[in-house]
């Protein structure tokens, strides 16, 4: 099982609060990298841009990161108490130097030392270095909003259970390192520099706040012929300029008061993906990322999965607006950041409906007719309607940037959520839909979230909606791409060469999510689809594919082929290496080095994963599944035996034991495993069902069927439950029951 992961970026979307003087805290705060890579520093651009270092000056990027000092630090250290399910931290100053009395890795009080301050508003976390190189984001926080707005306090991100030492989520945990988790985007030039050996960091930056350079790549060629007059560099001695190839123009149609582009000229959106590498929801997979080198060559963007984006794409956790913008009529308009944004102050640049009146016709739209509330009021406003928010980290209200239209009527059908009923909460989905029915008419038909909502639960059609939306060029790149990775679970002779077709795709999120299919495939149909990926000119996508193809099927093919795998899989164990800090980047260095007949260095990895992560059930999995591979079926239960005490979700290791049962012919044992696997909340329909066949083939056929049935509403239209559900009655001679499902079946 390859484990793909997109652990976030910590991006704070911190309204610009310039409440901290930073003019004397940036200087000699950390070691600055090698000269030639070229940055010279915002200090060096002010004096010709002027304006735009104003406007930089006290925003969300210059406060993104700042020393600690009297000056930034804006949470109560007055020893200040904050109490924690029976642990008291207490918040003191001796001198200029912050320190927090609180529960360690150890889980005993004792005293840290604030190093950073880590955003402004609505929130500001505060980092502390421990040994290694490591630093860590303390979980209790500063609300930095006014005391009338229920700020001015400290809180704890994670309020309602509490989070101990040892816990990965515990401020000295691994998903609350800096230098993996949020270091990349809220510094500049910053090189995380883990060592895998010693298990330490030596992470660098240029600038400690997200200056000039972080988006417009290094300075120093630029500064250089600017000083010496030289004009004819491409982009002033950039590597990449971020304005449009062509400007655009946008005129109103004053009949349906929407705004299109006049102007002619390629659609070029260059610091969208600029913007993307930190505003997005991604995996960094490669060192040394800069704007030039685009999104696809350092990041893997996660795409519409469950518990990131409702099946209608709509914001659930913390995506950070990339991936929703994507899915948006404005994107595929042509719309950018900046046309909003003030890309420098990174303020809106009108307030209220004035800002979407810059396009949309406010005659149109800014009007009774359109919204149906009174002016001026929350409901009149375009944002409450087509940007919904959602609060994270306790109090920052996010929007969904995918500008929807509410469709209360997909709630009604699907159970995703819609902004009609968030405002009014005393009705129902099906009041909504029928007034704006009333008010607009039917909603248009062909919405991507029928076929993600199948995908993902076993809808009857699932394959064909699928298929349909994988081939439907008109649908968002990031909904195809996610149906791509849904397919797997569906595919037949049919279906098939649409995921051929596709990986032929030149979009990267296509050639993405096809890449991401392989895993699901087996393993000896992936060349088929997979070896175009070899081609792709994305290193990201090219290294993913090839780590989901194994060795034994490549020698079939042409001398250039099999070149090309051993490069993109090179690539791909770099990748993996760099995130040598991460228990899921040692698992998936295991898996590969296993298939490779690496068995030394894939037994290391695995043992590694454990050690940092002892609570991480994919490394015992895998591991006891490379043990089986290699006929050490004992070892492999010696390592799945130790996990049920470590992990936080054993209900995969209930199944891989179970199943390591069923191969030692231990029956009673082996069901029991499989039992617990299938009776867990996380239970997958995977676990289900062999539990189902498993209780069959013992007998017990009558129960097998209850099992189903009770869990087919979970998963309803699943064809593995469907097919077991009519052979299992036909058994017991419920003919009816039979002829049931599978007319459903069909």
């Amino acid at each position: 099982m390859r484990v793909f992961w997109s652990l976030l970026c910590g991006v704070l979307f911190l309204a610009g609060h310039a409440w901290a003087d930073t003019s004397s805290s940036k200087a000699g705060t950390a070691p600055t990298r090698d000269a030639g890579q070229g940055y010279v520093g915002a200090a060096a651009c002010a004096g010709c841009h002027a304006t735009e270092q104003a406007d930089w000056y006290g925003s969300d990027h210059d406060l993104a990161m700042q020393p600690a000092t009297p000056t930034t630090v804006l949470g109560n250290f007055k020893d200040a108490t904050f109490d924690y399910f029976g642990t008291t931290s207490t918040f003191f100053r001796k001198d200029d130097t912050f320190y927090v009395r609180t529960d360690g890795p150890d889980g005993k009080l004792a005293d840290f030392a604030i190093a950073y301050t880590f955003g402004v508003y609505p929130l500001q976390q505060y980092l502390i270095e421990l040994p290694g190189g490591r630093l860590q984001a303390l979980g209790i926080v500063w609300d930095t909003r006014k005391k009338s707005a229920g700020g001015q306090r400290w809180y704890h991100l994670y309020p309602d259970e509490p989070v101990r030492a040892g816990d990965r989520l515990h401020w000295t945990g691994r998903d609350q390192n800096w230098n993996f988790m949020c270091a990349d985007c809220h510094s500049t030039n910053l090189q995380k520099n883990y060592d895998l050996d010693s298990r330490t960091y030596a992470t660098t930056w240029s600038e400690i706040d997200v200056g000039c350079e972080a988006c417009h790549g290094p300075g120093k060629d630029h500064l250089e012929a600017m000083q010496a007059e030289n004009w004819s560099l491409p982009h002033n001695g950039f590597k990449l300029s971020l304005a449009r190839a062509e400007s655009k123009v946008w005129t109103t149609n004053p009949e349906t008061g929407n705004p299109y582009p006049w102007t002619a000229g390629p659609e070029a959106q260059p610091e969208l993906e600029v913007c993307a590498q930190c505003h997005s929801r991604r995996a960094n997979q490669f060192h040394g990322a800069r704007p030039e080198d685009g999104l696809f060559n350092h990041f893997m963007p996660a795409l519409l999965d469950e518990g990131l984006y409702h099946a209608d794409g709509q914001i659930d956790g913390e995506v950070y607006v990339y991936g929703s913008f994507l899915q948006s009529k404005m994107y595929q308009s042509g719309v950018t950041c900046s046309d909003c944004h003030n890309p420098h102050s990174l303020k809106l640049k009108a307030r209220g409906n004035t800002l979407c009146a810059q396009c949309h016709l406010p005659t149109k739209y800014d009007t009774d007719a359109h919204h149906g509330h009174p002016a001026g009021s929350e409901g009149a406003q375009c944002v409450n309607c087509h940007m919904p928010e959602k609060t994270y980290m306790g109090v920052d209200d996010r929007r969904d940037h995918s500008f929807r239209i509410p469709r209360p009527d997909l709630s009604v059908s699907l159970g995703v959520p819609n902004a009609c009923t968030r405002c009014h909460t005393d009705r129902d989905a099906e009041w909504a839909a029928n007034e704006l029915e009333k008010r607009h008419g039917k909603p248009p038909a062909g919405h991507f979230a029928r076929a993600i909502h199948a995908g993902r639960y076993g809808g009857p059609q699932a394959e064909q909606l699928l298929s349909e939306l994988i081939l439907d060029s008109a649908q968002p790149a990031i909904a195809r791409a996610t149906a791509l990775t849904l397919l797997p679970g569906y595919l037949s002779n049919q279906s098939a060469p649409v995921l051929q077709q596709a990986s032929r795709s030149e979009d990267p999120l296509i050639a993405l999510g096809t890449s991401q299919a392989l895993n699901g495939i087996p393993e000896q149909y992936r060349p088929a689809f997979g070896l175009p990926e070899l081609y792709d000119a994305h290193r990201v996508i090219r290294a993913l594919a090839a780590s989901n193809m194994a060795p034994s099927t490549i020698p079939a093919n042409p001398v250039e082929v099999q070149v090309r795998y051993e490069q993109a899989r090179d690539e791909y164990m770099a990748s993996q290496r760099f995130n040598g800090d991460r228990p899921e980047s040692l698992v998936n260095l295991g898996d590969v080095s296993g298939q490779a007949g690496q068995f030394d260095e894939a037994a290391q990895y695995y043992r590694t994963a454990i050690e940092l992560a002892p609570d991480y059930t994919p490394a015992y999995v895998n591991f006891a599944d490379f043990l089986r591979r290699q006929g050490r079926d004992g070892d492999g239960q010696q390592v799945l035996e130790q996990a049920l005490d470590q992990v936080v979700d054993p209900a995969p290791i209930e199944h891989s034991l179970g199943l390591l049962m069923v191969r030692q012919q231990r029956h009673d044992a082996a069901l029991e495993h499989l039992r617990k696997a299938a009776m867990a909340p996380t239970a997958t329909s995977r676990y289900i069902y062999v539990y189902a066949v498993a209780l069959q083939s013992t007998g017990e056929t009558q129960q097998a069927v209850d099992v189903l049935e009770a869990a087919y509403h979970r998963f309803p239209g699943n064809r593995q439950f469907l097919s077991a559900l009519v052979s299992f009655n036909r058994e017991l001679g419920n003919d009816a029951k039979a002829d049931w499902y599978e007319n459903q079946l069909r």
